[in-house]
């Protein structure tokens, strides 16, 4: 008998144990998630698009305060539903020159704005909201801003090869968006292009339906279309528009081998993760050997 309730009470003991490893292990989990969600997320770089700042087989750190943590229905995501985006609230802002982790904003087709789950880019915000973005002789300005944009080396070597009369750029594709005929844009000379940001406001014509057709169509749900001189949206003409968003104009930092805003467009600041501040580890790719010397390196 006293066998008997020994047993039992040692695999009460034993049942105890595991409900307490298995509460720690829950409380672990959900604080993980909670600290994905809010503070911070990894990300491994797997192509040479933002050389020489990050190289294939980097890991970094993206930082999540900056802009706030983004709140949304997962699941709906998934299966491409309607979303509503909210965030928490922000500790910072993305400032020109910050290199942006973002979900690709065109996963389906080139002339409908969505949200990716499975495809995360890395490039440099190199235009905010309010900016006027151009590009002149390959190289990135901002009116009213004199400061470097991007990666200088990289634009000055795209400059000199398509100033070169030996036809070396042949393999580089030169057209740029909006792809259409009204904007004869090429991502060596491009704009100018006004960044939308929330409550800016723009005239609707021809030339702005270009530019603008895939944001206004991805905030308001409805087509933008032309017929004659008058534009709808909707069933209805529209002459003036308000953006209720704020975007984003990011570039590569390697600008010869770079899928960037020169050549979709936009990015909604809904689509943007974080800032990418750290790299945690470094491996090549194809020695598999460790980059000890890019550990903790920041990236700026």
């Amino acid at each position: 008998m006293k066998s008997t309730t020994k047993n039992k009470a040692s695999i009460k003991k034993g049942f105890d144990k595991l409900l307490s490893v298995s509460f720690v292990f829950c409380v672990i989990g959900i604080a993980w998630m909670l600290i994905q969600i809010t503070t911070f997320a990894s990300f491994k770089i797997p192509s040479d698009s933002m050389e020489p700042t990050l190289l294939p087989g980097d890991n970094i750190i993206v930082n999540k305060w900056v802009m706030g943590g983004r709140l949304f229905n997962i699941w709906d995501a998934a299966e491409n539903k309607q979303i509503n985006i909210s965030r928490l609230p922000a500790f910072g802002k993305i400032k020109r020159n910050d290199v942006l982790v973002f979900n690709f904003p065109y996963p389906d087709r080139w002339d409908s704005l969505g949200l990716s789950l499975k495809t995360y880019y890395v490039k440099r915000c190199v235009a905010i909201p309010g900016d006027t973005f151009e590009i002149r002789n390959a190289h990135y300005k901002v009116r009213g801003y004199n400061e470097p944009l991007g990666c200088v080396d990289s634009q000055d070597k795209l400059q000199q090869i398509l100033s070169s009369r030996e036809g070396q750029y042949r393999d580089i594709v030169m057209n740029g968006f909006p792809y259409d005929s009204l904007v004869d844009w090429s991502i060596r000379e491009f704009g100018p292009l006004y960044i939308p940001a929330k409550g800016g406001s723009i005239v609707i014509n021809s030339f702005n339906r270009a530019l603008y057709k895939n944001v206004i169509e991805w905030e308001q749900k409805k087509k933008l279309l032309q017929r004659g001189d008058t534009v709808l949206l909707g069933d209805s003409i529209i002459q003036k528009y308000q953006f209720q968003e704020d975007y984003y104009f990011v570039a590569g930092d390697k600008v010869m081998n770079s899928k960037d805003s020169r050549y979709w467009g936009l990015l909604p600041e809904k689509f943007v993760v974080g800032k990418a501040t750290l790299i945690w580890k470094s491996v090549n790719p194809i020695s598999d050997e460790v980059r000890w010397s890019r550990i903790f390196k920041k990236i700026e």
